[in-house]
């Protein structure tokens, strides 16, 4: 039987309930391969991903391990079809893993893989467009595919990270035809493209945008494993330019990110809270029936920072993974050992000081206590992690 006479097990239907599936996809992403540290801290081990798209419009992320990892990196070439068996399926790990299907394929050395002629049945890259309304009332943090009009843009701006890499990075401000606009950052390579891509408010498709809440607003960041497309075919491309020809560059926009900065009384949150005494937020808190929650603004001073517990010292620093979490520019940041081995990322890296403190607040009607962490923290007594490690 050839390979177009054969049946495929469609991605979709995947689960660890199947067993001898044979899949066929094309590649519409491929990571770079990296290296860990073995659990049982002997060796290292090798890793990359792709991610796989079927006739049906299913996709798949698929990790290649040491032997699968050496044999098929420099094969497996973005847009390239192939054919896969031999892997087990397990649960996706959405720390790292953004795409929509509930669990991902792992590949060793017992892997089958074949490049087969191109299937043009197969689309380069498959979009599910949210509109920014939607994408608003979304629990965050979240991955979304978005459409919209470039209606700005920032320079590109490189930098060093804190833990040595150097980045460039620029800042897109998209907005859709439901008069929503956002801004999402773009990096390395796509951020250092010409400003005349960018330029006379072209229509632009992102697929795998990381949204979270930052300073009061919405903000986006396009992942590693994402996807910039400057000429989108897909329908949503057309409906939005439609909509900012006929009126919707001069329509009045919702704007759901933040630039004023810091998270205080200039952010969307704190605008949005009332101002009362700790008395009152207290009483008025325990009546809470909202399932969102109510916002408040008190004006308090520090009184106290607890440094003791049941006798025993309390710290205030532990140390952070800082290695970025895979497919983001986003630190770990989860509790290290003693040795510097982050269990989450299963490697023994870089390493920063967090800041956690137990504050007491009050004011002139009552007191409470709050847990800080790092950012509030170093706020709250105005010192930064290092200086306290110090």
């Amino acid at each position: 039987m050839t390979v177009a006479e054969q049946i495929f097990f469609p991605i979709r239907e995947l689960s660890t309930y199947q067993k001898g599936w044979t899949i066929k996809g094309r590649v519409t992403n491929r990571a770079p391969l990296r290296t860990f540290k073995n659990r049982s801290g002997v060796g290292e081990g090798k890793v990359f991903h792709v991610e796989l798209l079927d006739v049906e419009g299913g996709e798949i992320r698929a990790s290649f391990f040491n032997d699968a990892a050496d044999a098929w990196h420099e094969k497996m070439e973005a847009g390239k079809c192939f054919t896969l068996s031999k892997g087990s399926v397990r649960i996706a790990n959405r720390q790292y893993n953004t795409c929509k299907h509930r669990y991902e394929l792992v590949f060793d050395k017992l892997a089958q893989v074949e490049e087969v002629q191109d299937d043009a049945k197969i689309e380069t890259v498959k979009f599910n467009v949210e509109d920014l309304r939607t994408v608003q009332q979304k629990t965050l943090p979240c991955s979304v595919d978005i459409c919209g009009i470039v209606t700005g843009f920032e320079p590109p701006h490189a930098f060093t990270s804190k833990d040595g890499k150097d980045l460039v990075k620029r800042v897109l401000t998209i907005a859709d035809d439901s008069a929503v606009s956002m801004q999402v950052t773009i990096w390395g390579d796509r951020a250092k493209k010409e400003d005349a891509s960018f330029e006379g408010h072209p229509v632009v498709a992102l697929k795998g945008v990381f949204v979270k809440e930052w300073q009061g607003g919405l903000s986006g960041s396009l992942s590693e494993s994402g996807h910039l497309d400057l000429q989108p075919k897909v329908p949503e491309a057309q409906k939005v330019k439609d909509w900012w020809t006929q009126g919707g560059q001069s329509q009045s926009l919702t704007f759901i990110s933040q630039t004023t900065g810091g998270g205080g009384a200039g952010s969307n949150l704190a605008a949005q809270a009332t101002n009362m005494d700790v008395a009152r937020m207290r009483q008025v808190s325990e009546q809470v029936t909202n399932v969102k929650g109510d916002l408040y603004n008190v004006f308090c001073r520090l009184s106290a920072v607890q440094t003791r517990k049941q006798g025993e010292p309390l710290p205030f620093i532990y140390m952070a993974c800082a290695q970025n979490k895979e497919g983001t520019t986003l630190p770990c940041n989860r509790r290290v050992d003693s040795s510097g081995f982050c269990p989450t990322c299963n490697v023994a890296g870089k390493a920063a000081p967090r800041l956690t403190l137990r504050l007491q607040f009050e004011d002139a009607t009552d007191g409470f206590w709050v847990t800080t962490f790092h950012e509030a923290a170093q706020r709250a007594v105005n010192i930064t992690a290092e200086q306290a490690q110090e």
